[in-house]
């Protein structure tokens, strides 16, 4: 039972160990500095950004999205930030939300192709969100949250380094 035990800790240290480099290279993504020291600069004034427009759209799908699948976001808001602001990027600048969390040799195909367009393949057949945005609720890391706001994703993501 204790062997169990720790292998069930080791596998949840590298899990977490994996989350948090993900986090780190999010944030270097958006110009992410930290969530709980927000600094406001004006609105879509950051080149990787998304337009307000896009953002509101993602934001609003994200919502939309959890709520009808039952899914919760990421119990770190920035982690939810980040993705969805990745998404609305996307979207201004290949016509699609494209996961933000995987590398790809030419977005553009791959969003044409469309099989890592928000949701992805995975999410809509098995409910296995990459980005962490849509957790199931027996997820270690699902949070309690099905909204967050506009202001909220900006908070996070206008942040300099």
């Amino acid at each position: 039972m204790l062997k169990s035990w720790k292998s069930k800790l080791d596998f949840n240290n590298s899990f977490v160990a994996k989350l948090h480099l993900c986090v780190e290279q999010y944030k270097s993504c958006f110009n992410y500095k930290s969530y709980s020291t927000p600094r406001f600069i004006a609105m879509n004034s950051n080149p990787s950004q998304g337009s307000d427009k896009s953002l509101e759209a993602m934001r609003h799908f994200s919502e939309t999205y959890a709520q009808r699948t039952g899914t919760y976001f990421c119990v770190d808001p920035s982690v939810t930030a980040v993705v969805i602001e990745g998404l609305a990027k996307h979207k201004d600048d290949l016509g699609a939300p494209l996961c933000p969390c995987r590398h790809y040799e030419d977005k553009q195909a791959e969003a044409a192709a469309a099989y890592w367009n928000c949701p992805c393949v995975p999410m809509r057949e098995r409910k296995e969100c990459h980005c962490m945005l849509f957790l199931t609720p027996d997820n270690d890391f699902a949070g309690e949250q099905q909204h967050i706001t506009f202001d909220d994703i900006r908070a996070v993501t206008s942040q300099p380094h």
